[in-house]
């Protein structure tokens, strides 16, 4: 005992030597200096690399250490960053840490070194920094080589946004270095001689092949580039969830934003972890992740999405119950039966989801692509559904979707099916209008109705019926069966009243009937039309009812009041309605529209009750009235100008603008004022506020002016254009007087011409006639009622001319002779000349066997002497005859030798052809000789010849104490012609 006594107190006095030791090794500090300091350097991705040891952890098994490192750029006194270290420190370990360098490290030398001191607790204050560690030296600029010109970083990876610094190194300091990125120069900071820094702050992405940068020594075949590539910023991803469609698998789905894989990098990926198991999954698709369920069927689930890539990670996390998770899967068989005018029942399967499940249905009913009616009903594996209300002959689609009753989360996917209701009969009556008009006397009704819609319609319409009843005098019914693609018919009827029904015909039946009544009677059309205003919203239309009776209204127009035939429209308005405001697409500005308003009575019977017209928006006149100058004078003229069609005007016309300019005048005449044209010239203006004025006189004009004038109407939104002016030139004041002369002569002067014109044919007989034939003379039937009724024209083979005298011979005048070669002098004269035909005997007495004959048509003042007739004839009376002239010649010269004193003083003037004829004589024996004993003269029994004698050769009628002064016989070839 005594030993184990004094073992024990041995014990506890080295364990109390031990603690006092270790209070004493504790309060004092430790100088843990890191150790064994390694600097290495990671070009790819531009780290520094530190390790170091602490070996005077003697009496600790670790500790919590806090180590400052320092890092120098180019020399050591250059500390370009300084920071804490904090880790927990396990006897003799190896530690290791890393630096990102902003600048290349190729670039520049770095240098490096720590200090450290304890961080512990159990270690009491106060604590000391320890010595600093010697400088170690990273250079990476050793295994460059020698080439001259060096850039980078090479083929650095950076995120869009990003600040990156680039540099160059050159080896000849007299180079002079020019950097472009993408084509553009960029300029940097000189960090020493060699070596210069580009700093690009918030790079962007260019090109999923990266950006250019490079360098170049100027003026030498020295080029450096490198691509430094830009990836789009890694997303969160977004709508993180997961569901189920069986309890079997679990399906997470997100979106996974922008893309930022690069070519030939290694492209984002996604990782599912579930915390409650432990379990990790690297996914294959970048927007969804399929998760085996347990068979233990764990209900909660914690799930961990992570996106990852080259340059960083972002995750999402959702928490939820399998449960609460449930998404069915789409219907199937969806089908529809029974389908009636009205009805339908729909019926479709499901897909179970486990044994206890059951699912919520919803059945829409779409009409025209809108929802119409929305069923919920709940089922487990079959489902079936009555539909009701419907419409016939109408296209419907029915659609079905389902999801959990008991937790509801998502709706599985649609099915649908489209199907057609049965027709029916129409259910509505036509919307029916009538306009009558009297053709050839005999009414004529135009019946109109609007198309019923689908609605109404129920079923496609084969045809219109219209059933026409005389109610007058009742009769069998009319009825006309009209095509299903027209709107209206045409009926002609008397002057009788008619009911006339119309209806509209389907497979299934008729529609109810449209009735109008038609009288013969038009009633009232003589209604004076009002004004009505349009607004944006249309034409605003009031009527005051004449009677009690009234079922109803009826507001007539046209759309395009401007076509022919216009599209006629009507509004069927209630009884106790008064009002309505009428709108349409088709109304236009500037447009006149006209509204009839009809009352409706007991009798369906339509009375028109008021007339209105009015436009949407009125728009000033595009054209001016063609205005006529009436009675022109030295001091006014007058403007009249017709009236404009109502449905070309663009406004109600309120009156005109009469515009009047001249040069000669500067001053407005009384009425008008001062006006100024668009081309800034000035005018006078008159306005004329009556639109029913249609003429308009200028007075107090000057005469012999010229003056301008222009007649433009206007609406309550302007007038008519300013076109071109129309010039009017006063005349002087007497010219009316004039006019008032010449006028009725030129009358006078044109009915003398018209009148002779009338009677040419009278004129020329009187003053110009023709040559008369001498067949149809009037002569000849004289001679014949006087002398020898069996007297005839003699030829010229049945008479022989005896001779010629010549009563007076002109001075100087030749006479052609016809048939004869020789002419004589011949001269003209005042009077008229005779040429009479003698006998040839010498001494032959009594009266002269010869006939003068005249043509008064050449020879008028022969006429009136008188002188033709018989002559006594002796031989005396020819002084100074030598004997028979037989010959021409011997005849020529008597002429000249006994007439040239008695004619010399014969005025000249005067020239005319007398006609003579003779009688022939009956004779014997040679022509060319004369008889001593010639035979009496036989008067010839008929005319023989006409001889046209030259007005010159003619004489006079002799005196009555005168004689011949030469007698010539004629040679029967001689004779004139």
């Amino acid at each position: 005992m005594a030993l184990f006594a004094v073992f024990q107190t041995s014990f506890l006095l080295a364990l109390l030597s031990l603690r006092a030791y270790q209070s004493e090794v504790l309060v004092e500090p430790l100088p843990l200096t890191p150790e064994s300091l390694n600097v290495s350097i990671d070009s790819a991705h531009q780290y520094l690399n530190l390790q170091w040891s602490v070996h005077s952890l003697a009496y600790y098994q670790e500790l919590k250490m806090l180590f400052q490192i320092q890092i120098s750029r180019m020399k050591t006194s250059n500390v370009i960053w300084v920071g804490n270290y904090s880790t927990v420190v396990k006897r003799d370990p190896v530690l290791h840490w890393s630096w990102k360098s902003e600048l290349p490290l190729e670039c520049a030398t770095h240098f490096v070194r720590m200090r450290s001191r304890v961080d512990d607790a159990k270690i009491p204050e106060p604590r000391f920094w320890s010595n600093w560690s010697s400088w170690k030296e990273a250079d990476a600029q050793k295994s460059l080589g020698r080439d001259p010109l060096f850039l980078f970083p090479k083929d650095k990876l950076v995120e869009e946004g990003s600040n990156v610094t680039i540099c160059y190194m050159s080896r000849n300091q007299q180079d002079n270095i020019s950097c472009y990125l993408e084509g553009q120069q960029i300029h940097g900071e000189q960090l020493d001689s060699n070596v210069s820094a580009f700093k690009l702050n918030k790079v962007s992405f260019i090109r999923k092949t990266g950006t250019n940068i490079f360098c170049k020594v100027d003026q030498k075949d020295v080029i450096k580039g490198i691509v430094l590539f830009v990836s789009k910023v890694l997303e969160e991803p977004k709508d993180f969830s997961c569901e189920t469609q069986d309890f079997k698998t679990l399906t997470c789905t997100w979106d996974p934003g922008t893309d930022t894989s690069l070519p030939k990098r290694s492209s984002q990926s996604y990782t599912l972890f579930e915390s409650f198991s432990g379990k990790k999954i690297l996914c294959e698709h970048k927007n969804s992740c399929n998760w085996q369920v347990d068979s233990d069927s764990q209900e909660m689930y914690n799930f961990t999405l992570v996106a990852e890539n080259a340059l960083g990670n972002r995750s999402v996390s959702v928490l939820f119950s399998l449960t609460h998770r449930v998404h069915p899967k789409t219907p199937y068989n969806l089908f529809l039966k029974n389908v009636s005018g009205t009805k339908a029942t729909v019926t479709w399967k499901v897909h179970p989801i486990g044994n206890y499940s059951t699912l919520l249905c919803q059945l829409d009913l779409l009409g025209e692509g809108n929802v119409i009616q929305q069923h919920n009903v709940s089922i487990k594996e079959n489902g079936e559904y009555l539909l009701s209300e419907l419409e016939p002959d109408t296209e419907y689609m029915a659609r079905v979707r389902c999801a959990d009753a008991n937790h509801f989360w998502k709706w599985s996917g649609s099915i649908s099916q489209k199907f057609i209701t049965a027709e029916a009969a129409p259910s509505e009556a036509l919307d029916v209008w009538r306009n009558v008009k009297s053709v050839s006397g005999r009414p004529t009704v135009t019946l109109f109705w609007k198309p019923l819609s689908k609605l109404h319609a129920n079923g496609k319409i084969l045809s219109y019926n219209v059933t026409v009843e005389n109610l007058d005098r009742p009769s069998g019914l009319e009825v006309h069966s009209v095509p299903a693609t027209a709107n209206g018919t045409e009926l002609t009827l008397d002057q009788d009243s008619y009911q006339i029904h119309v209806t509209a015909l389907n497979s299934a039946g008729p529609s109810p009937a449209s009735v109008i009544v038609v009288s013969g009677d038009p009633g009232n059309e003589e209604v004076e039309e009002e004004r009505v205003n349009g607004t944006e919203d249309g034409f605003s239309v009031s009527w005051k009812p004449q009677s009690g009776k009234a079922i109803g209204y009826v507001v007539e127009w046209c759309d395009h009041p401007q076509d022919l035939p216009c599209d006629l429209q009507w509004k069927n308005l209630s009884s106790n309605t008064t009002s309505t405001v009428i709108s349409s697409g088709a109304f236009r500005p500037g447009v006149r529209y006209n509204f009839r308003i009809y009352e409706i009575s007991t009798e369906r019977m339509a009375y028109l009750l008021e007339k209105k017209a009015g436009y949407l928006k009125e728009l000033a006149p595009s054209d001016n009235p063609q205005v006529v100058v009436s009675n022109l004078t030295s001091h006014s003229f007058t403007l009249s100008w017709k009236d404009y069609s109502t449905d070309s005007q663009l406004g109600f016309i309120q009156g005109y603008y009469v515009y009047l300019r001249s040069k000669a005048e500067k001053e407005c005449h009384p009425g008008f004022k001062k006006a100024t044209l668009p081309d800034k010239s000035a005018c006078c203006q008159h306005r004329i506020d009556n639109p029913e004025q249609k003429t308009f006189v200028m007075e107090n004009l000057q005469p012999e002016s010229v003056y301008e004038f222009l007649v433009t109407p206007y609406t309550s939104a302007g007038s008519g254009p300013l076109d071109a002016f129309t010039k009017v030139t006063t005349p002087d004041e007497y010219s009316h007087i004039l006019i008032r002369i010449i006028l009725p002569m030129i009358v006078c002067v044109l009915l003398i011409m018209i009148t002779c014109y009338l009677k040419s044919q009278w004129m020329k007989e009187k003053c110009y006639p023709d040559i008369p034939d001498p067949y149809k003379s009037n002569v000849l039937s004289l001679i014949k009622s006087k002398e020898n009724p069996h007297l005839t024209i003699m030829n010229v083979s049945d008479c022989v001319p005896d001779a010629i005298e010549v009563i007076h011979k002109p001075e100087g005048s030749k006479i052609q002779f016809l048939g004869a070669s020789k002419s004589l002098t011949e001269t003209e004269f005042t009077k008229p000349a005779y040429l009479y035909l003698l006998p040839a005997e010498k001494n032959y007495s009594g009266p002269g066997p010869c006939i003068c004959f005249e043509n008064l048509t050449y020879n008028e003042a022969a006429a009136d002497s008188g002188s033709c007739g018989h002559f006594p004839v002796t031989p005396e009376a020819l002084p100074g005859q030598p004997g028979p002239l037989t010959s021409p010649e011997n005849l020529l010269k008597a002429l000249e030798k006994n007439y040239m004193n008695s004619l010399g003083e014969t005025a000249a003037g005067e020239a005319s052809l007398n006609y003579v004829s003779q009688l022939a004589s009956q004779m014997s024996g040679d022509k060319d000789s004369l008889p001593a004993n010639p035979p009496e003269p036989v008067l010839c029994s008929e005319y023989k010849m006409q001889m046209a004698i030259p007005l010159g050769l003619a004489s006079p009628p002799p005196a009555e104490n005168s004689g011949l002064s030469s007698t010539t016989p004629l040679d029967q070839s001689e004779h004139y012609r």
